[in-house]
């Protein structure tokens, strides 16, 4: 059995979420900038649901660990 790829889009946007709110508050630590945090913050969330999709399309192909 696999996920369909709504469900893998849906999973990478909560992981993202979570994700996100850890690069800003790590980019507002370091940076001291909250524009410079957000603008970091919103730039990762496109390129790694991108990626978190593209990886988990790739892996529900490969059938290690799966159970039939």
């Amino acid at each position: 059995m696999s996920d369909s790829s709504y469900r893998s889009l849906a999973k990478a946007i909560s992981w993202r979420v979570t994700g996100t709110i850890d690069t800003f508050v790590i980019s507002w630590i370091i940076t001291g900038e909250i524009g410079l945090a957000t603008g970091i913050a919103f730039t990762e969330i496109m390129t790694k649901v991108i990626l978190y999709w593209v990886h988990e399309r790739v892996w529900n192909k490969i059938d290690l660990g799966k159970e039939k």
